[in-house]
């Protein structure tokens, strides 16, 4: 029954801002991968992949790659080094065909326990690289703060609500994005997750409405297999 709830709430919620016209105001769709990969007992490996939509399946905004490397101090507590790389279109229905760019990030990440409620904290310095043209290149600091807390339902599904704000260290008018959303989680088995969601995109000028539909595959290499 709470599968069914979920399907036609997300639905409904395609169709209203579907049938409204502004680029702003259409539903966009990122469709991600996200994963962990334990090669030690203190050291594993980040990987992602986000393909990212103005509309749900059409009007490309954004290919995102990251690959990091994690080092955990404690079960609470942990480091993660990396690098990403990105394409996208600045604007909808724009291309940006000479757009590129390259990011060194660093990650700390906390884990706390409110209750039932299961809070990570995470603090990212990004290190910004971009081509946006033949003639432009630009380079940002950034900071980003994100909260995500997450409750269980069952031991298959839970409900997670998160925000994340973005600042940029290099203009006097820091806040550059704040992102605000909701979903549930799903668990195939003990490696592989499934992620539902809503969020919006909170910038000075612009608010911008996404699903979130992602797959999480855990994977633990020290573990021997017969």
């Amino acid at each position: 029954m709470s599968k069914k709830i979920i399907i036609i709430c997300l639905l409904f919620l395609c169709c209203k801002l579907q049938a409204q016209s502004s680029a702003e105001s259409k539903l966009g769709t990122w469709y991600m991968y996200n994963g962990s990969h334990k090669v030690s007992d203190k050291f594993s490996l980040k990987t992602m992949a986000h393909f990212r939509y103005y509309e749900v399946t059409s009007e490309f905004q954004q290919e995102i790659y990251r690959l990091g490397v994690n080092y955990s101090f404690n079960p609470k507590t942990n480091l993660t080094l990396g690098f990403s790389y990105a394409t996208g279109d600045l604007e909808h229905d724009v291309p940006s065909i000479h757009l590129y760019e390259y990011r060194f990030y660093e990650d700390l990440n906390i884990k706390s326990k409110w209750g039932k409620f299961n809070a990570a904290h995470r603090i990212r310095l990004e290190h910004r690289f971009i081509h946006k043209n033949n003639t432009q290149d630009v380079t940002q600091s950034w900071v980003r703060y994100n909260l995500n807390v997450a409750y269980p339902l069952s031991k298959k599904w839970s409900v997670y609500a998160f925000n994340e704000i973005f600042l940029n260290l290099d203009r006097g008018k820091r806040f550059v994005q704040n992102w605000t959303g909701a979903g549930f989680l799903h668990k195939l088995n003990k490696n592989l997750k499934l992620k539902m969601g809503y969020f919006q995109i909170k910038a000075p000028t612009t608010v911008l409405k996404r699903l979130q539909l992602g797959v999480i595959l855990n994977t633990d290499f020290t573990k021997k297999t017969i």
